[in-house]
């Protein structure tokens, strides 16, 4: 039955592949289930029916199973194009059903030798335990020793070797130049012989980032008027020791490059391979004709998710670091010439962008806004503002207080609120309700999130149903495949919706309207039809 609800829609669309892994987790949720339920039956001292007995309910249930199992097969590919429908995918014939039996059936039976495995381990300290304490003390202190013992080879063996492969696979990848990455000629751009920063060392997220980009004459021919070239700055992660001197050197390199003279800066905290999403700074420079600069520092080699697992607090030092040691010199400027300050951050980015600015330090001077895309569900400020939204908003649309200082958006940009006016702050959250990197909720193992309560978010399946147990288990495998979805939909954040909340954000000045609709048609053909566009994280 567990395997049978594991090919419900989530948030997601499924290959056949992640569809198996994930439906032989389910089936072994719902072994477990059942083992349970048997050892209670036996420890209320329940009377057992017959042998007999027994034995036809068994065989009704296998019967009954199966056909369960081969309707929900059958409606698989439905439910599917329900999810791929919204997101402007075409429909699938079918999602392989003998192969995805395989993959689960392979999988239910490691994670049922692994709980086998498990289970003779603590009848063996048990059995040890029980020659010099009770037994039911024996049964106890043996069941703790097996968790302690499982636990430190997943978390101190096994965890760790796999991550230290990954992360030199990572590092290897990060340090590759590419033979057409040369660093830049002009002196003025980081990376040349007059920069305080090194081409190699800059990584290869932020060679990428330095050398992509539009030009003046790109935005200028855009707009038919004089524009500037766009300052980045990018600090690797082998740029120095610690997160304090590569602050230090990111801030040299910003006064060098003549940053504090734009009309705006960004300070930019990329995910966690070190990516910044050029949707979202690409479109910002075009709304500014250029005048303005961001800078990144790298914090890690690690995809976002094993960087969360591995690094938790790397990203959130570095943000703190960059942020204070640039936020630190902008206070010194004089007010009518300085740039106006904005933080920008996606995913992990988002989550470490929030730790950078400590309101209290800032409250006296504050910085202009933020815009946040697709936080990840344990972000801290993002948690709280939607668990005090409205209460006649939803979860996955909030609207906070009176909206002068956070508002929400998706694909319809919901920035205009009517009677509300932006205070001195302007933060915007960026998300869509498709993304399980935003709303997976460990709690959904035993209670309903907030999101999937009527009315839904409109890349949200109508055929969502939450069920205990494997619904958390569905949105866990969504937020590992959250990239591969069509850009505009799951965890990748599409440009027109960023120059949405960039014009809310920035708010730049003599921007004609049809500009802006010009602008995201420009940006949507750039980046849907573009072979080489990758989410990066």
């Amino acid at each position: 039955m567990f395997f049978a609800a594991s090919l419900t829609p989530s948030l997601m669309p499924r290959s056949y592949l992640v569809q198996g892994a994930l439906s032989g987790f389910c089936a072994a949720l719902g072994y477990v289930v059942g083992v349970l339920c048997l050892w209670l039956w036996y420890y209320l001292e329940i009377p057992v029916p017959s042998t007999r007995f027994q034995k036809k309910a068994k065989r009704v249930a296998i019967v009954a199973s199966i056909a369960v199992a081969a309707v929900f097969l059958w409606k698989a590919a439905e439910w599917q194009d329900t999810v791929r429908h919204l997101m402007g995918l075409g429909s699938v014939e079918s999602v392989e059903p003998v192969e995805l039996a395989i993959v689960a059936l392979v999988v239910f039976l490691l994670v049922l030798m692994l709980a086998r495995l498990f289970q003779r381990t603590l009848r063996l300290f048990s059995r040890w335990l029980n020659r010099v304490v009770p037994r039911r003390v024996s049964n106890v202190v043996g069941t703790l020793l097996a968790i302690a013992l499982f636990w430190s080879l997943a978390e101190g063996v096994l965890f760790r070797v796999a991550l230290r492969m990954v992360d030199t696979s990572f590092r290897e990848l990060d340090a590759r130049i590419d033979d057409n990455s040369v660093p830049p000629s002009d002196p003025a751009k980081p990376g040349s012989t007059a920069s305080v920063l090194d081409w190699g060392e800059m990584g290869r997220q932020g060679r990428a980032f330095i050398s992509s980009g539009p030009t003046a004459s790109d935005i200028g021919g855009f707009f038919h008027k004089k524009a500037l070239d766009p300052i980045r700055v990018y600090v690797g992660l082998n740029a120095a020791e610690t997160v304090e001197e590569r602050a230090r050197l990111a801030l040299q390199e910003l006064k060098r490059d003549g940053a504090f003279d734009r009309s705006i800066l960004v300070i930019i905290v990329p995910t966690g391979t070190g990516w910044v999403d050029p949707a979202g700074i690409d479109t910002v420079e075009y709304l500014h004709h250029g005048d303005m600069a961001s800078v990144a520092m790298q914090y890690s080699y690690l995809s976002s998710w094993l960087s969360l697992l591995a690094e938790p607090g790397y990203g959130a030092d570095a943000g703190r670091a960059l942020f204070n040691e640039v936020y630190r010199y902008w206070v010194t400027l004089p007010h009518a010439t300085r740039p106006k300050l904005y933080l920008h951050g996606l995913s992990l980015g988002a989550m470490n962008s929030e730790l950078s600015a400590d309101l209290f330090d800032v409250i006296a001077d504050p910085f202009q806004g933020a815009l946040w895309s697709g936080p990840p569900f344990p972000s801290r400020v993002w948690t709280s503002v939607t668990a005090g939204r409205n209460a006649d908003s939803p979860a996955w649309l909030p609207r906070f207080r009176d909206g002068s200082i956070i508002r929400f958006t998706n694909q319809n940009n919901a920035l205009n609120i009517p009677g509300s006016v932006w205070g001195p702050i302007r933060i915007v959250y960026l998300q869509y309700a498709s993304d399980p990197v935003t709303f997976f909720d460990f709690h959904a193992f035993y209670r309903e999130p907030d999101w999937m309560k009527n009315p839904r978010g409109p890349d949200v399946s109508p055929r969502l149903h939450w069920i205990p147990g494997v619904t958390m288990l569905q949105l866990l495998f969504d937020m590992a495949i959250a990239t591969t979805s069509p850009i505009g939909y799951g965890h990748v954040y599409a440009p027109e919706h960023y120059i949405d909340g960039w014009v809310a954000v920035t708010d730049p000045q003599g921007l004609d309207p049809a500009d802006v609709s010009r602008l995201k048609a420009f940006f949507v053909e750039k980046f849907r039809t573009d072979p080489n566009f990758d989410p990066g994280d």
